[in-house]
């Protein structure tokens, strides 16, 4: 069962949202209905709620006839919803106006906050999903440590791919902790309450798939220099000498660890890399784990004497 915070911290989970009045809401996840209590308390136009769990869809219709007109129910998965479809055309803004009237508010179970974060910000990149409609905004619950890597500086210690990938599309804004003891059943973490709104202009402007290829490289060894992940972009024929190449077109130092580099130079790292791969297509299509498990394939084959050896084409079947 989805934990849901005690009386008065869904008023504080709301507030953070910003004027609700009149506004096109979609809460995720509304669980028992508590933040759905105090969002209609806002006084917003429609809201819209997505519901996975059938156990709380009764206690959701209870609460939609109590405010006739305003409520909408979708028993589903937000995963796989059309959020693209939810709300009414002419709440459409042009993306480098104000952040039109609607909102997403989330209190997410922890297995989905990650993957549905990475999906929408892929959705931010795109201009498609819930942001067709403009800069939508949104107030999400995560388990506290995830909190603390959306919005994590250089060199803290928090620092990851999350941060990266939330900061160079959104501003992202840690409201406030919620102790794991203030939510029902207690969950064993605490919780923060995250708010993003998305860009004009992303800090990185390279299509939403190469920057996370570069930026999940970079982050696949945290602790070493991140020269060590960067090498994982291309494959050991000449991997060496395009890492430096990389490293020196970016003007990054190759000693520092990945969670002291800085947008401006993953900024630099991206382009860099988008150039290589404008010169040398097949590069974007490398598999760095690919290539290790057909290196473990081809070891563990018994060698017959006198067996031709496999050409690199059959290693690759």
């Amino acid at each position: 069962m989805r934990s849901a915070p005690l009386i008065a911290l869904p008023d504080k989970i709301v507030k953070q949202a910003g004027e609700l009045k009149n506004a096109h809401v979609c809460e995720v996840g509304p669980g028992p209905g508590g933040i759905t209590r105090s969002i209609l308390s806002a006084g917003v136009e429609q809201l819209l709620l997505i519901e996975k769990d059938a156990r709380f869809i009764p206690g959701l219709q209870m609460l939609s006839e109590a405010a006739p007109g305003k409520v909408h129910i979708v028993h589903g998965d937000i995963l796989t919803y059309k959020m693209e479809k939810a709300f009414p055309k002419h709440l459409k803004k042009n993306w480098e106006d104000e952040p039109p009237n609607i909102h997403i508010i989330g209190n997410l179970p922890f297995s989905v906050s990650t993957p549905l974060i990475i999906k929408w910000l892929e959705n931010v990149s795109k201009r498609d999903g819930p942001f067709i409609y403009g800069r939508t905004q949104m107030t999400l619950t995560f388990q506290k440590e995830v909190g603390e890597r959306l919005t994590a500086n250089p060199g803290g210690k928090q620092r990851s791919r999350l941060s990266i990938m939330a900061q160079h599309l959104c501003t992202v804004e840690n409201c406030f902790v919620i102790p794991g003891q203030a939510f029902v059943p207690k969950p064993e973490v605490d919780v923060a309450v995250v708010h993003f709104t998305p860009l004009v202009q992303p800090k990185i402007q390279q299509p939403f798939e190469l920057v996370e290829k570069v930026v999940q490289s970079v982050f696949q060894f945290r602790r070493k220099y991140c020269f060590r992940g960067i090498e994982t972009l291309f494959p050991e024929s000449g991997r060496l000498k395009r890492t430096e190449q990389l490293m020196m077109t970016a003007n990054v130092d190759p000693t520092l660890r990945p969670f002291q580099l800085s947008m401006s130079q993953f900024r630099n790292l991206c382009n860099a890399y988008r150039k290589m791969c404008d010169e040398d297509p097949s590069l974007f299509v490398f598999n760095y784990r690919e290539e290790l498990r057909q290196k473990k394939i081809k070891r563990s084959l018994p060698e017959s004497p006198g067996q031709p050896e496999q050409t690199e084409e059959e290693n690759q079947l």
